[in-house]
Parts: structure tokens; sequence; C-alpha cells
């Protein structure tokens, strides 16, 4: 069954409104699949073919002239060239939604556009599926912990494969094509061990000194990598909010995975009944409900406007969502039953912020919701709607 995908709304009205759309995201998310689906009429042709990446890069005007009325090309980051004969085609050619773009290494892609293609292409990023796609479709797991152990990869939730092979496999393609391809890692093992780590510290202030000492690289080294894993979608990075209310802030951002089954598979989870008392349930959990929120404005075709926020003495709030001159903060507990400690941030938040202070959220474990304190309760089975509304609302 075809998961009807958000974002396909915002791909098609893009495509009226700009001659180029760019769809990124990491390997295997769904990129493909989903222009295919929206521009079934558009010829298609993918540059991971060796062939096709070779005409593509020894006669670009050539490649291009084979498609009067456009093209998708999928992986176009393989083949850097294009990008400034794409610009004449499009300026000449003065049409909207003339060529889709495709590719799963971020900074290649956004280097060509930003270079050749800027004013001129929409980007939209594609990670996994949310919850809510899921839902819509009747596909999405009862449980929690199958929830953040399966992951929400297309190819994992259509159950074509059994997650502890496929990520397994989604590594080791992943290590061998994509990094090698960025940046010259001379140690694969070590390499591996700092992927591992980062996993481990998933939903965690970054440092990077820590990282490059127990992978026992140097620190700009593990910035190096880190970057690498950011351009490739498997992790992000969530930045401080910098409104300080008299207090000396955090300025570290906080790292979390894109997606919590692969997150699972590398700190050596293999089965969901392991996250039931698993000491990284908590930080998981959080990592999967920041991710909704962020697939949630993506899905719109609207950047990130989330944050974290936290000061020296201790003061945090989990995400802080930016909505016009308000700050509405979310905190993110995993446990099942709500307890009046979960409120301790958020009321420590609204009384440092104030009248800045926008609505405030719980997002937690359990199944029920509730209005408590004067604060909104969502239970993690509503937690992807409620992202998609935040984001709808936003875009009004």
């Amino acid at each position: 069954m075809l998961i009807r995908r958000h974002a396909a709304a915002t791909l098609l009205q893009l495509a009226k409104e700009y001659p180029v759309v760019a769809v990124t995201g990491p390997r295997q998310s769904g990129k493909t699949t989903l222009v295919r689906k929206v521009f079934p009429d558009k010829s298609y042709v993918s540059l991971e073919d060796l062939d096709e990446r070779q005409f593509a890069t020894d006669d670009p005007r050539g490649f291009l002239g084979r498609y009067p009325d456009g093209a998708i090309l999928d992986e176009v980051q393989r083949c850097p060239e294009l990008f400034s004969y794409l610009q004449t085609r499009i300026d000449q050619a003065k049409k909207k939604g003339l060529f889709v773009l495709t590719g799963s290494q971020q900074f290649n892609l956004l280097s060509g556009i930003t270079q050749s293609l800027a004013g001129r292409v929409a980007l939209i990023p594609l990670l996994p599926f949310a919850l809510s796609e899921l839902q819509a479709a009747k596909m999405a797991p009862k449980k929690l912990s199958e929830l953040l152990f399966r992951g929400l990869y297309p190819p994992i939730c259509d159950g074509s494969h059994q997650a502890g092979i496929w990520y397994g496999n989604y590594m080791r393609t992943y290590i061998e094509r994509d990094v090698r391809q960025m940046i010259n890692v001379r140690d694969l093992s070590a390499f591996q061990r700092f992927v591992r780590m980062c996993a481990g510290r998933t939903g965690q202030l970054t440092n990077l000194s820590a990282l490059a000492n127990d992978c026992g690289v140097t620190h700009n080294t593990a910035k190096a990598w880190l970057s690498v894993l950011e351009a490739s979608y498997i992790v992000h990075l969530l930045q401080p909010h910098h409104r300080n209310f008299d207090k000396r802030l955090v300025k570290t951002p906080k790292l979390y995975f894109c997606d919590t089954g692969l997150a699972c598979w590398l700190l050596g989870i293999r089965a969901p009944a392991q996250l039931d008392r698993h000491a990284q349930r908590g930080a998981l959990f959080e990592t999967w409900a920041v991710g909704e929120l962020l697939k949630a404005r993506y899905n719109m075709g609207l950047e990130s406007n989330l944050y974290f926020w936290r000061d020296r003495t201790g003061n945090e709030v989990d995400v802080v969502i930016e909505e016009g001159d308000k700050l509405a903060p979310v905190e993110i507990k995993a446990g099942q039953t709500v307890s009046s400690d979960y409120f301790r941030g958020l009321d420590r938040w609204q009384g440092l912020a104030k009248e800045v202070s926008g609505k405030a959220w719980l997002l937690y474990g359990g199944d029920k919701g509730q209005s408590r304190l004067g604060y909104n309760v969502v239970p993690w089975a509503e937690i992807g709607s409620f992202a998609s509304q935040l984001a709808t609302d936003a875009a009004k």
C-alpha cells in the first residue's frame, strides 16, 4: 500500500511557483517514490546510473536537451556539473515546475543550488514517515516501544524488511557510499564507533571534546564527522534559543538522531521489549517527538522554528517554538503517568518568560490527553497530529 505523504501537496504548490523544486533527505526516506507519484508525466533519470552520470558529466547541454519538458533528476548531487547548465536552461525556458531534483547529501546539493540556482529553486527536506502519515493509512504501531524500535523509514514501515537486518545494511551502505564520497575517512572503524557514540548521546548537549576523546580522534575530526552526519540527515542539531531573561545561557546545540530505529540499532537494542527498561528510553522518546515536530514543518515547506532553552543554573525547556513574538514551551516526558514533576520546567519557564511565553505543552508517553494545571497534555499517539496542526496554523 502506498502511504500518502503530507509533503505531496506542498510539492505540487511549489512547482507552480518555482522553475525547480528540490527534495532532499536521507537515503531511503521516500524521495524518489514521492516525486514520481506527484509528477507521473515527467521523464525520470537517476544519476546513480553510471552511463547517465557519464553522459551528464561529459555533455551537460546534450544531456538536458533530451528533456524539453523538464525531468526528474534523481541524486543530482552526483553530477555537480549540471547546475550551471540547469540555470541557463530554466532562465531560457521561463517555465514553472520544469525540473524536479532529489539528493541525499545536503551540503553537496545545497552547494550547487546556492552557487547556480539561488532564487530559482524551492527546497523540501523529506525525512522518514511522520506518525500521522502511518495513522492515516492505518499502519501505525499500536505500542510506543514498537514505534521507537522500528523507526519510520519506509522499507521498515511497509513490512518488507526486518528492522535489525535492514538497519545493518543501511549503515554499511551509508558508510561505503556517502561517507567515502563526502570526506576521506582513513579509519572506518573509528567512524563507526563515532556514530555509535552519537547514538548514545541523542537528546543530549553536543560535547565534541568528549566524543573525540572516546573515539580516539582529534576535536577537528569529530567536528568534521558530525557535519557529515548532519549533512546526510543522520542527525539533527537543535540550536539553543538566544532569549536570556537575564540568565546566562547554554550555547551548545543538542544532538538528535533523525530516526529512532537507526539509533536503537546502533545502541544494540534488538527487540521492542528491551526499550521498556532501557536507560535510553527517555532520550529516544524525546528524539522521536522532536523529529515529529521537525517533519511537520518540513512537510509544509517551512523551515524549522524549533529551539531548546537552557541556562547555566539548570533551568531548561526541551523545545521552544517561535510563534511570532511568542515562544511556546514544550516539555517531553516518556513516562506513561503524568506527574506534577513533569511541569516544573514549564513553571520555571513561564515565571521567567512571562508575557513572552505562548501556550505551553506537555508531550508524554501515556495514552490520555488532558488539560492540567493550565497546561495542555498530549499523549504519544496524538503527537503526530499535534505537530501537523502546529505547522498548519503557522503556515496560515
